[in-house]
């Protein structure tokens, strides 16, 4: 499988306190199965995998401390230089660039609001084998208090050729990735404005997506598992979406219903959101 284009989401993992009942709530849900749980430089984790090809990871929290949750990783063929760029635009290195070995090299940074997301050079691994299916990540939303500092940052950093939603009741823009066409048909992700209507402790965070076959019974099955439930499902223009908790705390979204699995997915900018842990 070739590496993902630039700037283009190409892994997600989960930061959990209990590595093994993560892997029992994700296998039910998604229908998952995961690799054998080893050590590496990157820390005690596991990969998931559904039908056979790679769809997330799963990570070991070293640190009570740290935030139970979802992130994503977008693609670079140079993370050395993207690295330099983000500190020069004014985001900070939370961690690495860290090589995994022949596999890939990853780092965590921080936008300037704050926000922590992860970029990653694929080497004999480029990332996901299976997107937009069932099971699978689909789309991923920044929700942010601050998007007159975060918008020219990724669109600078990452090349994003961000585009408003054209008459939207909500303040949310697309992303597509450098060389696309600006618009609908060829993003991969959004900026969304944190309201009145959220939590005002909730930070800024990325929000990912993975396809499910019925979003309803995804999140019956959620609750049914020990996790929580804080957007209940609801129609929106690309399908029918549910944001949920699992039973450790990491909140996640899912989609059923889209007619393809590439282009916006998510739910805009949706008035429900994840409860901050």
């Amino acid at each position: 499988m070739a590496a993902f284009a630039e700037s283009t989401p190409c892994w997600v993992d989960v930061s959990l306190p209990d590595l093994e009942a993560g892997k029992r709530f994700y296998g039910e849900l998604f229908g998952w199965t995961f690799s054998e749980t080893s050590d590496t430089t990157a820390g005690r984790g596991a990969e998931a995998f559904r039908e056979g090809r790679r769809v997330a990871g799963l990570v070991a929290k070293k640190d009570g401390r740290m935030p139970t949750t979802w992130g994503v990783y977008f693609a670079t063929a140079d993370i050395v230089g993207l690295s330099r760029r983000i500190t020069a635009a004014g985001g900070t290195l939370v961690r690495g660039p860290l090589a995994l070995g022949r596999s890939a090299s990853i780092a965590q940074a921080a936008d300037p609001a704050g926000t922590v997301f992860g970029i990653r050079q694929a080497g004999d691994d480029p990332g996901f084998e299976r997107t937009g299916l069932p099971g699978s990540f689909c789309w991923t939303e920044l929700y942010t208090r601050d998007k007159a500092r975060v918008d020219p940052f990724y669109e600078s950093v990452l090349g994003f050729r961000g585009t408003d939603l054209p008459g939207a009741a909500i303040d949310f823009r697309m992303w597509s990735p450098p060389g696309a066409e600006p618009g609908e048909a060829g993003a991969i992700g959004g900026r969304s404005v944190i309201t009145d209507a959220f939590p005002a402790e909730l930070p800024g965070h990325f929000l990912c997506y993975f396809s499910v076959a019925d979003c309803d019974e995804t999140a019956a099955t959620a609750v049914r598992l020990g996790g929580r439930v804080t957007a209940p499902p609801f129609g929106i223009p690309h399908g029918r979406m549910s944001v949920l908790v699992d039973n450790q705390g990491a909140s996640f979204a899912v989609l059923s219903g889209a007619a393809d699995p590439v282009g916006p997915k998510g739910g805009a900018g949706a008035e429900a959101g994840p409860e901050p842990e």
